[in-house]
């Protein structure tokens, strides 16, 4: 059971400061690999990816968290950590899924809170009960269908509505997630958009459901989005991002990400248990990290600049600007041990 004080970074703050807080959840990226290529994905997973998490690094992840999370800031209640399967699309590999499933049984971790996917594979529907009563046997507590423009212009509606119909029969419907259900009660077309169209339609949605500018949503998608200045931004830094988040992702090669800052990472557990990358964070390890925390991206706006980089007038917010140097940086070689892997890049 920890306690904060068991991070070293805590250990030096004074009382009254912010602490770094306990990871009590774990998004595991099955894999990099996605049938669609969303505009909004903050891995830039698509067909062409790869990577598939071994047992090893799911099995010892999520026992890592048991040991985090045994104890909630030495409160007497216990907090039961919460793991949930994305990536990439976690269905493309469903038998092995099962495989890692059922060895996390046989190590008593406990139920899996929940397992993303964009519903492609359900057009059979006694295919997609038998996947659904698989998973049910093996403690999965939810399902979560990803429904929303970006994902439609790659699969077809059918299939999710027949997905989430039958998983609140097999699983009920407290059991089932939609994001987002508005698309879902009304479908919008994609497929046939013209490009100029597609991405009206796309910052629209962004109205109501905000994302941040990572991976590839850092891209065309947030140059159209952009409308803060480099001194608005120069206002924010990414102390809070750091401290506050209480969730990690890790992907299929062990690397550690922070909430969703996908591309920085921060330990790999190949190299390292996730207990002592938990223990051992602190922003002034990493020249990178110290200035995000204390600065945010655009304090790293004059090194990047002095290389080269060339600024735009206007970013989405500091992710973008973020999303931005960290790809320049990249293909410079710089800071090569934080921003991996390439999957988050290009």
């Amino acid at each position: 059971m920890f306690q904060l004080t068991d991070n070293i970074y805590n250990k030096n703050t004074k009382p009254n400061e912010p602490k770094f807080k306990l990871w009590r959840s774990a998004g595991l990226l099955l894999t990099y690999k996605c049938n669609c290529t969303c505009e909004f994905c903050y891995y830039n997973c698509s067909p062409q990816k790869n990577g598939l998490m071994s047992k090893d690094i799911f099995i010892s992840s999520w026992q890592s968290l048991k040991t985090i999370a045994g104890d909630s800031a030495g409160l007497v209640s216990k907090v039961e950590p919460k793991i949930h399967i994305t990536g990439g699309e976690p269905f493309l590999y469903f038998d092995y899924l099962c495989d890692l499933l059922e060895g996390a049984q046989k190590q008593n971790l406990g139920k899996v809170d929940m397992i993303e996917t964009n519903g492609f594979w359900a057009a059979d529907k006694n295919d997609t009960v038998k996947k659904l009563k698989t998973l049910d046997k093996l403690a999965m507590l939810r399902l979560k269908i990803s429904c929303d423009p970006f994902h439609q212009e790659f699969v077809d509606i059918e299939p999710v509505k027949q997905l989430a119909d039958t998983a609140r029969q097999i699983l009920g419907p407290e059991r089932l997630l939609v994001r987002w259900q508005k698309y879902l009660d009304n479908p919008v077309s994609v497929k046939n958009l013209a490009e100029k169209e597609k991405f009206k339609l796309f910052i629209a949605s962004l109205k109501d459901y905000p994302i941040r500018f990572t991976g590839r949503a850092g891209g065309r998608l947030a140059e159209l989005a952009a409308n803060q200045s480099i001194e608005q931004i120069k206002k924010t830094n990414c102390a809070k991002s750091f401290l506050d988040s209480k969730g990690i992702h890790i992907d299929p090669y062990g690397n550690v990400f922070g909430g969703t800052c996908s591309g920085i990472t921060i330990g790999n557990v190949t190299q390292q248990p996730l207990e002592k990358i938990w223990q051992q964070f602190d922003p002034s390890n990493s020249k990178f990290i110290e200035t995000l925390f204390n600065l945010g991206p655009a304090g790293l706006l004059n090194e990047a600049e002095n290389l080269g980089f060339k600024k735009s007038i206007f970013y989405a917010g500091k992710c973008h600007l973020c999303t931005a140097l960290r790809k320049f940086f990249f293909e410079k070689g710089i800071y090569k041990n934080i921003f991996t892997p390439a999957d988050c890049y290009f």
